[in-house]
């Protein structure tokens, strides 16, 4: 199993991949609309070039945004290697600062980036509901029944 860059794949593997697992390669969150498809990333493939986890990412000048992460294969450790990958990735090319943005339902999501050094930043009241505006799927109601409403910023500084 190894950790590879998101354009070593074909495109088409790519494509199914968000589609499967996120309805779309659309992602829309309060930072932009972005085609997850086009975005760079890394991917953590099996011997059989199976993805097990894929992270996309944005650069703006000296701020890389995590935009997706996925692992297909919960609590083996995948889903932090793609965000070390990002991280060393970023700092490697100067970037003083990592941003992800998660909904208020994804405790997961809080937890997994709180333990690996990330600092809640900022909430963006209703940001759901605008993206809906734009991407109405995105459903009410996610996990353990929360309301899916706000938009949570966190950010790791290089060197945290």
């Amino acid at each position: 199993m190894t950790i590879i860059p998101i354009q070593q794949l074909p495109q088409n593997v790519v494509l199914q991949f968000f589609t499967e697992h996120w309805g779309s390669t659309e992602m829309v969150i309060s930072s932009g609309v972005y085609d997850c498809s086009k975005l760079e990333g890394f991917v953590y493939v099996d011997e059989q070039n199976t993805i097990l986890g894929l992270v996309t990412y944005s650069i703006r000048e000296e701020e890389f945004e995590i935009i997706s992460l996925d692992s297909i294969v919960e609590r083996k450790g995948i889903g932090s290697l793609l965000v070390q990958a990002v991280e060393e990735n970023a700092f490697e090319q100067g970037c003083t600062i990592i941003t992800v943005i998660t909904t208020n339902d994804n405790l997961h999501a809080l937890k997994f980036y709180q333990k690996r050094g990330y600092h809640l930043v900022e909430i963006i009241q209703n940001a759901v509901e605008k993206a809906r505006a734009y991407k109405p799927e995105i459903p009410l109601i996610g996990y353990d029944g929360i309301p899916i409403r706000d938009e949570t910023q966190l950010a790791k500084q290089s060197g945290s």
